[in-house]
């Protein structure tokens, strides 16, 4: 059952879309909108912050929040506090997520189930048909299914925990590149090259796809990060580490 937030952030997103709530205007303050839209103000602020981060409205402190559709968010000025108690800035969410998405992404396309793999094809499905109605609501949720699927799928069920204990930022990260009007289905087809390569039971392609697409994700709202480059390394030793006691 959808969310009273995510129901609002419908409603709104409908509003902006049909000019009931054209570019520029500002929203009716928030004990009033809670109210007409039967929800309550935490749930409401829920709603302005999924279509805030889609850059369909935009918050001026001390004077309201505004219409702002097609205004491309720039990741450099998001505060950190969008992602709560962590304080981590939007180019470290991104940098976590790719640290531990690729790894959940070849192990899916290793381990994940034949229904399971279908359900997640499903999951593409959906957000494509999102993207076709305008629905940039529905389309950011589908793909916070996708990127939740792919973790379910790991067979791990401790790095599913770990992904699935940072769901609202990621989430939020995952909205702001829809943001850019004219790169709005790059996420859909980044999410193809990763579906086809778990389809395809191929572990190495999955891997790269996924870091490929959280890349690309993260430079549409004008980020780069720095991933650590390791080499393997051989350690010289004379003897043996450790002795076991039995004797040859």
């Amino acid at each position: 059952m959808p969310r009273l937030s995510s129901i609002a952030a419908q409603s709104l997103q409908q509003q902006i879309l049909d000019g009931t709530l054209p570019a520029g205007s500002a929203l009716p303050g928030q004990r009033q909108l809670a109210a007409t839209l039967g929800i309550s103000r935490a749930a409401l602020r829920e709603a302005v912050s999924t279509l805030e981060a889609l850059g369909l409205l935009r918050s001026q402190p001390g004077k309201g929040v505004f219409v702002s559709a097609g205004e491309t968010r720039d990741g450099t000025a998001i505060a950190a506090s969008v992602f709560g108690g962590l304080q981590a800035t939007p180019r470290e969410m991104f940098q976590f997520r790719a640290i531990v998405e690729p790894p959940a992404a070849a192990l899916a396309a290793s381990t994940g189930s034949d229904e399971a793999v279908a359900q997640l094809a499903a999951t593409q499905a959906a957000m494509e048909a999102a993207l076709h109605a305008q629905d940039l609501v529905a389309a950011s949720e589908a793909d916070l299914a996708f990127h939740l699927g792919i973790a379910a799928l790991s067979g791990n069920p401790m790095l599913s925990a770990v992904i699935r204990s940072m769901e609202a930022p990621i989430a939020y990260s995952l909205r702001l590149p829809f943001a850019d009007i004219e790169s709005v289905w790059a996420p859909a087809e980044e999410h193809r090259a990763v579906l086809r390569a778990i389809q395809a039971r191929d572990a190495a392609a999955a891997e790269a796809a996924m870091g490929h697409h959280i890349e690309r994700a993260a430079a549409r709202v004008g980020l780069a990060f720095d991933m650590p480059v390791t080499e393997p390394r051989i350690l010289s030793h004379k003897g043996p580490v450790f002795s076991t006691g039995a004797s040859t």
